[in-house]
């Protein structure tokens, strides 16, 4: 996996207040990098000098291990968490336009957002002033205005704010076909379990500083007590008096529980086996809501 973008040690504070402390993490070409924090974790204020549009105090910011420059940004696509757009134009009229901005022809331009719209379901509502839309339809609108140029690395604000779940199934499609072609994606969310099947990396951000960074895999192993959901024939109960065993749900004969540190899962299986026929013996894997509650607390 090559890492196209790279953070490193970067600060940033407003006043005398520091917003950001020695945030460090990796993109990777490719892939889908989701960046969760609390409101005021740092999320804008990072992916903002990310663009340029603030300068950090400390630290940098590489592209492919070379400074990066005015150039290279304008190769990025960027959608902010307020929208931007012109709300007395059209949609197809002002996307084709930023298209030109980046250095499409007319023709271009306008085949890039024709083919955007359809795909994103507003090909029907293109000659409609944007403020005539609902606000999912504009959020689709600004997500159309970030992909038209085939940015070589996206980075959207909250790309899934005010979407139905239907539209954030076809924004997610999208998303996936182009880290699939190559072009890296950061994306923050608060939906985490939107956050959590579109993710392939994760970076969790609390009070400026990166708490966890990584794979959503290793962080899944890394971040959370082993847990384990057992269903068996008669009452589990007795899950209460087994060496090692939180219970964290109990219902009659399914059972939902921790393991301590050093305790063996195939203890309990066994135990388990001689009271009787087990039905289900299976690891949970954390949540990505889980994870983010104990690495950010």
């Amino acid at each position: 996996m090559t890492t196209v973008l790279r953070l490193d040690g970067v600060d940033r504070s407003f006043g005398d207040r520091q917003v950001l402390k020695n945030v460090s993490f990796d993109v990777v070409a490719g892939r889908m990098t989701g960046f969760v924090g609390g409101n005021g974790a740092g999320k804008t204020t990072t992916m903002r000098i990310v663009l340029g549009v603030l300068a950090a105090d400390a630290g940098r910011v590489t592209w492919r291990d070379a400074p990066l420059t005015r150039q290279v940004r304008g190769r990025f696509g960027y959608m902010p968490e307020e929208r931007g757009l012109y709300p007395k134009m059209s949609v197809r009229e002002q996307v084709v336009y930023l298209g030109r901005l980046h250095g499409l022809t007319a023709e271009a331009a306008r085949r890039s957002t024709d083919a955007l719209l359809e795909r994103i379901g507003l090909g029907e509502r293109g000659d409609d002033l944007l403020e005539t839309l609902s606000l999912g339809n504009q959020q689709r609108a600004q997500i159309a205005a970030a992909l038209v140029h085939d940015p070589e690395v996206l980075v959207l604000d909250e790309p899934f704010s005010g979407l139905d779940p239907m539209a954030v199934d076809t924004i997610v499609a999208v998303l996936r076909e182009r880290a699939a072609a190559g072009a890296p994606v950061l994306f923050s969310s608060h939906q985490l379990d939107v956050v959590e099947r579109l993710c392939d990396d994760l970076v969790i951000i609390a009070g400026g500083s990166i708490r966890a960074a990584g794979s959503r895999e290793r962080l899944r192993a890394a971040y959370t007590t082993p847990r384990y959901e057992l269903v068996v024939e008669t009452d589990a109960g007795w899950l209460r008096d087994q060496p090692g065993v939180t219970l964290v749900d109990l219902d009659g004969a399914r059972a939902v529980f921790d393991l301590a540190p050093g305790a063996d899962e195939q203890v309990v299986l066994r135990t388990a086996l001689d009271r009787g026929p087990v039905r289900a013996f299976r690891p949970i894997a954390p949540s990505l809501a889980e994870i983010f509650r104990e690495v950010a607390k």
